[in-house]
């Protein structure tokens, strides 16, 4: 994006979004298209950067309300 940390979130703000809202979304996208690939879900964790893989599952059920094997599971029946 070639700008400072402080261009960025002066951008954001202009928008009205902050760095932390967006970077949970991308992290939201992300997951929801790597849960369905043949990793682990530590391994998806980690690639979302995580800290460890319950923040992950809790982050997970946080946006889609249920377990990321649940959905991963429902992904591959329907």
């Amino acid at each position: 994006m070639n700008l400072t940390p402080r261009s960025l979130q002066r951008h954001l703000k202009t928008h009205g979004k902050g760095f932390s809202a967006e970077l949970d979304g991308v992290r939201r996208d992300l997951a929801l298209a790597l849960v369905t690939q043949p990793l682990t879900l530590q391994e998806v964790a980690f690639l979302l950067g995580f800290s460890e893989p319950a923040a992950f599952h809790r982050a997970f059920r946080r946006w889609t309300g249920e377990a990321p094997g649940q959905y991963r599971a429902r992904a591959r029946s329907g």
